[in-house]
């Protein structure tokens, strides 16, 4: 089924065409940002359920002008008809406000040029199986329900067992002189915890599930209920593992936080405006293995950050980060892009209309490659298969990388023993990390349950994942 467009945005869409019309008059460049974004999450768990409006839940517009030396940001949450010249002049006199305010600072002035835009008028709207009204809250509930109570039947240790899930339909308008922009899609996220208990030892294992889809994502989830609790079991006899280096096998679950934490926030290039990448300095050297291909993009892959357009109406691309192990690029919003000469990413993202666009990743992945699992765990001698990632941080100043993970299973002359360490820390320096990596599978999964946050704690939805691949690793 079609997404529809948000009748709020349609409706005013003829006024924003107003607005920049009349900004323009005043400025070189004027645009404006229209979101609505609304969505539900449901809860089940023993004791009960809940349901509540989507934490992502937003609905405003932001206007962007160049003032003569940069750019000023106007964003507010009301707009009609009759209150739209008493809009437009106080645009006009913060942004004056703005250029004073410029010209009296003691403090150097970083100037922008003005942005130049092709002549684009598109829309996109994505379809999912199942439209999120088109099953009613107490359907989904009882859905939800059913898999929990499932889940009590494959274990006697299971204390507690919960399921969530939510829904976001996502609507953006973006104009300005020369783009009319539309794009309406809806994006689902779902996970499965369970926590059990032999004695005074309690663990816990969760999955999870995301992508642009509808409803139709918990039938995804309620294939994975003995899954978790029988791993949640498996847990209550794991073991300390001893640190030390290993060849370990990273699933595409942890190849994923590598990606993410390695060369996503690394290459980040409004970090590199400010001195606070190390990539950088490496920009067409070699940071990898030659097995290493690295993209991301809102068009490199069907995930929860696969838009049309970004939040400030550059196009989604499929950007090549790592190519055979050479760093070729970085990930830039708009303004980043302007100050260093170099052409946009459509990687421009924002909390929220309130809060300012940043470069942030979509789809951080690494690339297939030729090899089979049972060959890469056969060719291990004594290592560890790492699945399922807990958290993870990254320092792009130093290339210092560390990522908590719930599993590692041991690998013992080429075979899986059966045995299991949890929970493990892996740590290492970045491109000793990428250049060990010897092995890299077919099979490539992308994974986007989770969130990302920079700058003021400021969070956007971002995807990662990729193949399994063979590295060397330090873990502890």
């Amino acid at each position: 089924m079609q997404v529809s467009m948000s009748r709020y945005l349609q409706g005013k869409k003829q006024l924003l065409k107003e607005l920049v019309s009349e900004l323009s008059k005043s400025f070189r460049y004027a645009s404006v940002l229209g979101t609505d974004i609304c969505g539900k999450t449901y809860s089940v768990y023993r004791t009960g359920a809940g349901i509540n409006d989507s934490e992502w839940t937003e609905r405003g517009f932001v206007v962007r002008i160049h003032n003569g030396y940069n750019y000023s940001e106007y964003s507010f949450n009301e707009l009609s008809e009759e209150g739209l010249d008493a809009l437009i002049e106080s645009i006009k006199n913060r942004v004056n406000e703005d250029i004073k305010n410029l010209k009296d600072s003691s403090v150097r002035i970083s100037t922008y040029p003005v942005i130049e835009e092709d002549e684009i008028t598109d829309a996109l709207f994505k379809e999912v199986e199942v439209l999120p009204e088109a099953v009613s809250a107490e359907e989904k509930i009882k859905r939800m329900t059913k898999i929990k109570d499932e889940a009590f039947t494959y274990s006697s240790l299971l204390v507690d067992f919960r399921i969530n899930y939510g829904e976001c339909h996502v609507s953006k308008i973006f104009i300005s002189q020369n783009k009319d922009l539309e794009q309406s899609y809806i994006w689902s996220q779902g996970s499965l915890s369970a926590v059990v208990r032999r004695d005074d030892n309690t663990k816990f294992y969760y999955d999870s599930a995301a992508g642009l889809k509808g409803v139709e994502l918990l039938d995804e989830l309620q294939n994975k209920v003995k899954e978790v609790v029988i791993y949640a079991e498996k847990l209550l006899d794991a073991k300390k593992i001893v640190p030390g280096e290993y060849d370990v096998i990273c699933s595409p679950g942890i190849s994923g936080l590598i990606a993410h934490e390695a060369f996503g926030h690394g290459v980040e290039m409004d970090m590199f405006v400010k001195n606070r990448a190390k990539a950088i300095e490496y920009v067409d050297k070699e940071v990898a293995s030659e097995l290493v291909i690295m993209h991301d993009g809102a068009a490199a892959a069907e995930n929860v950050s696969s838009y049309f357009f970004d939040d400030e109406g550059v196009l989604g691309t499929d950007t090549i980060i790592i190519d055979k192990g050479i760093l070729k690029t970085g990930i830039s919003d708009l303004l980043s892009a302007l100050r260093l000469g170099t052409k946009p990413t459509g990687n421009g993202k924002r909390e929220s209309f309130e809060r300012k666009a940043y470069a942030r990743m979509t789809n951080t992945f690494f690339e297939g490659g030729i090899d089979r699992l049972e060959d890469m765990i056969a060719s291990i001698k004594e290592g560890y298969l790492l699945d399922v990632m807990l958290s993870g941080m990254e320092d792009p100043k130093n290339w210092g990388i560390q990522c908590m993970i719930l599993v590692a299973k041991e690998i013992k002359d080429g075979e899986l023993t059966g045995n299991i360490m949890s929970p493990v820390i892996m740590t290492g320096y970045v491109p000793d990390v990428l250049k060990s990596i010897s092995m890299v599978s077919e099979e490539v999964e992308i994974f986007g349950s989770g969130a990302c946050g920079k700058g003021y704690k400021e969070w956007v939805k971002a995807a990662d994942g990729g193949p399994y691949i063979k590295a060397r690793v330090r873990l502890g």
